[in-house]
């Protein structure tokens, strides 16, 4: 028989998903710790909350699984309880509660103040910024916006998310004077979508006075911009991003696809010709742009010629960064009224055709950098090497600079000027030039 320790309460955070679901586990970490409760990010607790991702059909899985794993150790008498919250307990709480009954609660993605009290903790108001970091000390993600009001026929966010609602200006600049003094240098800016930033608030696209503000913070000296919606864009942000050196020339796009016909079947609200304007456009105003986007492919209907559409469009436009999904047929949205009739292999086969020609462009692209030197900024030491991270480069997703660890010693979250001497498909080496870094 189990016999119940005294052992104070601990209790462990996981994270699954996106990086907007490790901000809010840094949020709900942060309420803990100012009602003295003692908390871990994926370590060991007594106690364990779940953040889960409902996206798409992988995401879901993993969820799943890592609460089925839980709920076996509490049965085993590992942990006392869990609780799940996040994505897929917003998007499917009857089912899991039917599924899993052994989960002692479900939270949605609004419900932190029932979810602190389920903990034994309040909710505080006052808490503006006061978050426990989960990422390496130099770079923190800075959720500007809430919610999408894009009606984007594949996509399950805004069931998840809700409307789209921007957070003040004062808020996010007092937020980020925390972070910076905490020694963070890097604010990635994220949402479901960083162009309708402010229309709800301010009554226009106000980006880029947002950046206005984020760029006179002391300490922090790079800020990126995430998930950018093609219509609508503010291009303002592009002025600034060309005269601000904390600006970095980098923004990350999902675009999504490029066949006029799966475009207007996507509910994009865009075409293949103003697609490509707009790009030249952000080419045109700043050369220096490194441009990320995503693409879906496998999508209901998606024909060999629309396909052969998006491969020939991905050689001429010669991203220099590219992910590539293949389509998951998503329950409750407009999408899932469509057959999914794309086969999984010729999914899977779409999405690695795709990155092979990335692979390739990428490769050429990272040549032409070697013999140049380019300031980086150190996010870890891995192995045999410090593995650092040009302005043009997000953290996970991107390329990175490796630096021989045994015969340079470097800082972690320190920015130093690295000479590169090679380059791969989608990693840089290079040696610091140790007299120029700061």
């Amino acid at each position: 028989m189990r016999t119940k320790t005294l052992k104070k309460n601990k209790i462990n955070v996981v994270t699954l998903g996106c990086s907007k679901n490790v901000y809010d586990s840094e949020v709900l970490m942060g309420q803990l710790k100012a009602n003295k409760k003692d908390v871990v990010h994926e370590g060991e607790g007594n106690i364990v909350v779940i953040n889960t991702c409902g996206f798409i059909d992988n995401a879901k899985e993993e969820s799943v699984n890592t609460i089925l794993d839980f709920v076996q150790k509490k049965e085993a008498g590992v942990v006392d309880k869990v609780f799940v919250t996040g994505c897929l307990s917003e998007r499917y709480k009857p089912d899991l509660q039917k599924e899993m009954p052994n989960v002692d609660q479900y939270f949605g993605t609004t419900e932190l103040p029932g979810l602190l009290k389920a903990l034994g903790a309040d909710y505080k108001h006052e808490l503006i910024g006061e978050r426990l970091t989960t990422t390496p000390k130099n770079y923190a993600y800075l959720k500007i916006a809430e919610g999408c009001d894009r009606p984007c026929s594949f996509c399950a966010i805004p069931l998840m998310r809700g409307k789209h609602k921007s957070k003040p200006i004062e808020e996010l600049v007092i937020e980020s004077e925390k972070l910076a003094a905490k020694g963070v240098r890097e604010l990635i800016l994220i949402a479901q979508d960083l162009t309708y930033y402010g229309l709800d608030l301010y009554k226009k696209r106000n980006l880029a006075e947002l950046l206005e503000a984020l760029v006179k913070i002391e300490g922090i000296e790079w800020i990126r911009l995430h998930y950018a919606f093609p219509t609508g864009f503010p291009m303002d942000v592009l002025d600034l991003m060309k005269k601000e050196p904390k600006v970095c020339n980098y923004l990350d796009i999902p675009l999504q696809h490029i066949s006029d016909s799966i475009l207007k079947s996507m509910r994009r609200g865009t075409t293949q010709e103003k697609t490509t304007k707009l790009l030249h456009d952000f080419r045109a105003r700043v050369p220096e742009m490194t441009i990320r986007t995503t693409l879906i492919v496998g999508y209901p209907g998606e024909t060999e010629e629309d396909f052969q559409t998006l491969k020939t469009w991905v050689e001429e436009m010669r991203f220099e960064r590219l992910g590539c999904f293949t389509y998951s047929h998503e329950e409750n949205t407009h999408a899932y009224n469509l057959e999914d009739n794309v086969p999984e292999e010729v999914k899977q086969q779409r999405a690695s055709e795709i990155m092979e020609i990335q692979s390739q462009i990428s490769w050429e692209l990272n040549q032409e950098k070697v013999g140049q030197t380019l300031r980086c900024i150190i996010d870890r030491k891995e192995g045999q090497h410090f593995i650092g991270r040009t302005e043009f480069d997000s953290p996970d997703v991107d390329n990175e600079v490796l630096i021989d660890a045994s015969k340079h010693y470097l800082k972690v979250g320190e920015f130093v000027n690295v000479h590169i001497t090679e380059a791969a498909d989608f990693d840089l080496y290079g040696d610091p030039i140790v007299a120029n870094s700061n």
